[in-house]
């Protein structure tokens, strides 16, 4: 009996091992397109995203110099739909990248689905734009791989199991936001789902194709500047914005990120600096605005 337990416990050691191990719980069925793009990716529930920092760049807002965690991150991501998947993206590109790279986009058939700021007054000026298509996985990643190749977006992978202690206490942000976030390096990132779904062509959209609110954090000096997007419905535009104003934190662009979306949804940016705490408090106070999913908003 001793012996067939000792055998069993082997077995589960090594299908643990086997079904944990670093990359492949993240991306199994996904290797092909891991290969074409040339970066490893992460599975968020049923979507597989890829991550593009744009670590190349040396950007400051009103003389900020801003992390790629905070703003300097584009991504793309697929969702299976049988034999074929859905892409979105979202491309982080200088002012000269954007013609070719949208060039080569249109000449692949994928979808031009924005284009637009983020921020105010950055230098240099940094333009997103977000993608779209459908197609098989392989296929699509050959198509969005040749659209990067026309940028200088970096393709380097992070070292394995690099650990970047944070040297910033975020306790009391998320401690008013309701909500606990991750650190990307010293950088806060919150994400607040909306409590509707969303839906592109009849096709529910997960929040990790960038259906949900998102708040970055990155301290500067005794203060910290705060940027991200807020997901919104119509009715929600004005309301959210007079929150923010009232806190003193700049809206720096109003926009749309898909074209058939269902409700029809505004993508709201931001741009505060202040403290910590007082940053936190105009957020939540926005938040209060919408139809989102966190402990603050849950008695609403």
């Amino acid at each position: 009996m001793r012996n067939i337990n000792v055998f069993r416990l082997a077995l589960s050691v090594i299908f643990l091992t086997f079904f944990t191990a670093d990359g492949f719980s993240q991306t199994k069925g996904w290797e092909d397109v891991e290969k074409i793009i040339g970066k490893t990716g992460k599975l968020q529930g049923d979507v597989f995203k890829i991550t593009f920092p744009r670590s190349d760049l040396n950007v400051k807002v009103a003389g900020v110099k801003i992390e790629p965690a905070l703003a300097l991150t584009g991504w793309i991501a697929f969702k299976k739909m049988g034999s074929n998947a859905m892409l979105m993206g979202d491309m982080v590109l200088l002012e000269t990248e954007v013609e070719p790279a949208m060039k080569k986009a249109v000449e692949n058939g994928l979808e031009i689905t924005a284009l637009h700021n983020h921020v105010l007054k950055e230098t240099p000026q940094v333009i997103y734009m977000h993608v779209g298509g459908m197609g098989s996985p392989t296929e699509l990643a050959q198509k969005i791989k040749s659209v990067i190749s026309q940028t200088k977006i970096p393709l380097t992978q992070p070292k394995q199991n690099q650990t970047v202690q944070s040297k910033t206490d975020w306790s009391k942000v998320q401690s008013i936001l309701g909500t606990k976030g991750q650190m990307a390096g010293d950088i806060l990132q919150i994400s607040v789902p909306r409590e509707d779904k969303v839906t592109e062509n009849g096709d529910e959209i997960p929040t990790s194709m960038g259906m949900a609110t998102s708040l970055y954090f990155q301290k500067v000096k005794d203060k910290a500047v705060t940027t991200g997007d807020f997901v919104l419905i119509g009715e929600e535009v004005n309301p959210v914005i007079k929150a923010l104003v009232q806190h003193n934190i700049a809206v720096t662009a109003v926009h749309n990120h898909m074209l058939s979306d269902n409700p029809r949804i505004f993508f709201l940016h931001f741009w505060g600096n202040d403290t910590p705490e007082n940053l936190a408090k105009g957020l939540k106070d926005a938040i209060f605005k919408t139809k989102s999913k966190t402990e603050t908003t849950s008695s609403k």
